[in-house]
C-alpha cells in the first residue's frame, strides 16, 4: 500500500497548547469563579485561557521556530481539558466560541502556519445531547443504540446511573453492570460511543469533515486504539482526505505500531517510544525516578548509553516506512505526562540535549507549551500549569537554546527531509547524519560528564574545519584529518551540529 503523507508535515515544528492554561485575552468575557492564574492547577478548576489569547501570543510561538499548532480539545465541555465533549460542532464559549477559532485560524494561516485539533471520538461527555436524551427517556430514546448500554436493564424499565454515589461506585469494576453503560476506563463522565452503529459513524465523519471545511489542517486522534475497527478509521481517512488531501492525521498510539501507518489510517503517530529513548539517553544521575514510575508508560524508560540509544534509533527507524517516520509527532512530554524538565530532575543541560535530538531527527518535533521557558510540573494536573507570562520567571538560557535548535531546523532542509544515517557510538556519545542529495549535516552528542572524541564521518576535505551550525556547551570546530575523517572533541554534556566540508 502506498504511504502518502502531507508534504508540509516534514517541515513542521508543532507547539502544543492546552487552551485553558496558555493565555487569557481581555476580549473574551470571563464568567468568574476562576482559579488564580499562578495557583497550582486542580482537576476541576478553570484558569480562563482562551483562543484569542493564543492569537495575541503567536509572536512568541513563531519566534521558537514553530510553524504549526496542536490544540488539545476546544469543543463545548464541562471539563477544563475538554475531553468530555458535549457539542462537537461548536467551540466552547469559555474559549471564545466559533468566532475565536475563526480568528485564530485566519491569524495562523496568514503567517503560513498550520493548526491541528484534537478529536475525541471514542467517548463523549455526559452532556452530549444523545446521551442526555437516553438519560431522560431511557428505553424509549431513539439514541439508545448510540451507546453500549445494559439493554436488559433498560427494557425492564431500569435507568442508567450516570452520577453514581462515590462510595458505591468502583471504577475498576464492570462499568456496564454498575452504571448501565460502558464508560472509558470505567469513568462515569465518559460514556463510550457505539462505533458499530452506522448513525454514529456518519455523525463522527461529519464532525471531522465540518471542521476541515472550516479550515483546520488536521486531526490528532485521541485513544484511537480503543476503537478496534480498522474500516472505521480507513473511512475516516478517506472522508478527511476528500475534503483536504493535505490534512494531517496523527494518532495517539503509545507503542511501536507500524500497522497504524500503512497508508489506510493515519499519517503518523505520537512518538512516545522515541521520547522514552531520548529521556533514557540524555538523563543524568538526577532524573526523577518517582515521576517516571508514577506514569504507566514512562515507567518503561530505561537508562541508555550511546550504543544503546543508537541501537534503539535504528530499531525505531526500521519499524516504519521512511515517509511514516517523517510524519510522526516527536514529543518529549505532553499534557498526559509529567513535565520533561521535572522528569529530568531540573537538569537544563539534559533538556537542551533532548531538544537538539528533537530538532535533528526525522519526524515533526512538538514543543509542549512552557517547556521552552522551563515550566515544571508533576503528574496531572500539575503538568498543566498556567503559562508564566512574567518573563522574569523564564529560564532565558533554555529559551534561547530552544529557539536556536528549532530555527536551525527551519533553515536546514537536510534536518527536515534528509535520510537518517546512524554513525558511531561509544560510552555516552553518539553521532549521526542527515543527508539530502549532496547536503550532509552531522550531529554529535555527549550525554556523559567526561569529554570524549567521536568521529563524524569520512569523505571530507582534508585539512579544513567544519562549519558549526549549532552547539550546546563549549565545542571547538571539528578538524578534518589527512585521511578525510572528521572527528570532534566533545566536552561533557554537550552537542554540536555541523556541516563537514566534502572533498
Amino acid at each position: 500500500m502506498t504511504i502518502d503523507v502531507p508534504s508540509w508535515v516534514r517541515d513542521a515544528v508543532f507547539y502544543e497548547v492546552f487552551p485553558d492554561r496558555f493565555a487569557a485575552s481581555p476580549r473574551v468575557s470571563k464568567l468568574g469563579h476562576l482559579e488564580p492564574w499562578d495557583a497550582p492547577p486542580t482537576h476541576t478548576g478553570f484558569k480562563g485561557g482562551d483562543l484569542l489569547g493564543i492569537v495575541e501570543h503567536l509572536d512568541h510561538i513563531a519566534a521558537l521556530g514553530a510553524n504549526a499548532l496542536y490544540l488539545t480539545p476546544v469543543f463545548e465541555s464541562a471539563s477544563n481539558h475538554r475531553y468530555h465533549t458535549y457539542d462537537y460542532l461548536h467551540v466552547d464559549p469559555l474559549l471564545g466560541g466559533d468566532l475565536a477559532l475563526r480568528e485564530l485560524l485566519d491569524a495562523v494561516h496568514e503567517r503560513g502556519m498550520r493548526l491541528v485539533l484534537d478529536g475525541v471520538f471514542d467517548h463523549t461527555g455526559r452532556g452530549f445531547y444523545p446521551f442526555h436524551h437516553v438519560l431522560e427517556t431511557g428505553a424509549a430514546s431513539p439514541y439508545r443504540d448510540w451507546f453500549r448500554l445494559d439493554e436488559e436493564r433498560l427494557d425492564r424499565g431500569g435507568t442508567i446511573d450516570a452520577y453514581p454515589n462515590g462510595n458505591a461506585w468502583d471504577w475498576r469494576g464492570d462499568a456496564r453492570a454498575q452504571l448501565g453503560y460502558d464508560a472509558w476506563w470505567g469513568v462515569p463522565a465518559l460514556p463510550k460511543l457505539n462505533i458499530d452503529h452506522p448513525d454514529v459513524r456518519e455523525f463522527l465523519y461529519g464532525v471531522a469533515e465540518h471542521w476541515l471545511r472550516f479550515g483546520i489542517d488536521g486531526w490528532r486522534l485521541d485513544v484511537p486504539g480503543e476503537i478496534h475497527d480498522r474500516p472505521f478509521w480507513a473511512e475516516f481517512r478517506r472522508r478527511c482526505k476528500a475534503v483536504n488531501p493535505e490534512a494531517y492525521l496523527v494518532g495517539e498510539i503509545w507503542d511501536v505500531a507500524p500497522d497504524w501507518v500503512e497508508g489506510d489510517r493515519f499519517d503518523g503517530l505520537m512518538n512516545y517510544p522515541l521520547a522514552e529513548a531520548i529521556i533514557g539517553y540524555v538523563a543524568g544521575d538526577g532524573w526523577d525516578e518517582g515521576l517516571l514510575r508514577a506514569h504507566s508508560e514512562y515507567a518503561k524508560v530505561q537508562r541508555l548509553d550511546g550504543p544503546g540509544f543508537t541501537w534503539r534509533l535504528g530499531e525505531l527507524a526500521g519499524a516504519y516506512d521512511p515517509a511514516s517516520m517523517a510524519a510522526h509527532l516527536n514529543i518529549l512530554a505532553s499534557h498526559d505526562t509529567p513535565r520533561i524538565l521535572s522528569i529530568l530532575g531540573g537538569d537544563r543541560a539534559a533538556l537542551e540535549l533532548a531538544v537538539v535530538l528533537q530538532a535533528t531527527l526525522p519526524g515533526a518535533p512538538c514543543i509542549y507549551y512552557g517547556d521552552e521557558v522551563g515550566l515544571e510540573g508533576g503528574v496531572d494536573p500539575d503538568s498543566r500549569r498556567a503559562f508564566p507570562w512574567d518573563e522574569t520567571r523564564w529560564d532565558a538560557g533554555l529559551l534561547e537554546s530552544t529557539r536556536a535548535a528549532f530555527q536551525l531546523r527551519g533553515r536546514e532542509a537536510a534536518l527536515r527531509r534528509g535520510e537518517l544515517r546512524l554513525g558511531p557510538a561509544l560510552d555516552r556519545a553518539i553521532a549521526f547524519e542527515r543527508a539530502l542529495g549532496g547536503d550532509r549535516v552531522s550531529v554529535a552528542l555527549n550525554a556523559g560528564s567526561e569529554p570524549t572524541r567521536i568521529e563524524l564521518g569520512t569523505g571530507a576535505d582534508p585539512g579544513r574545519r567544519a562549519k558549526v551550525l549549532l552547539s550546546t556547551g563549549t565545542v571547538a570546530s571539528p578538524f578534518v584529518d589527512a585521511d578525510g575523517t572528521a572527528s570532534i572533541e566533545l566536552p561533557g554534556r554537550s552537542s554540536v551540529v555541523v556541516r563537514v566540508p566534502r572533498a
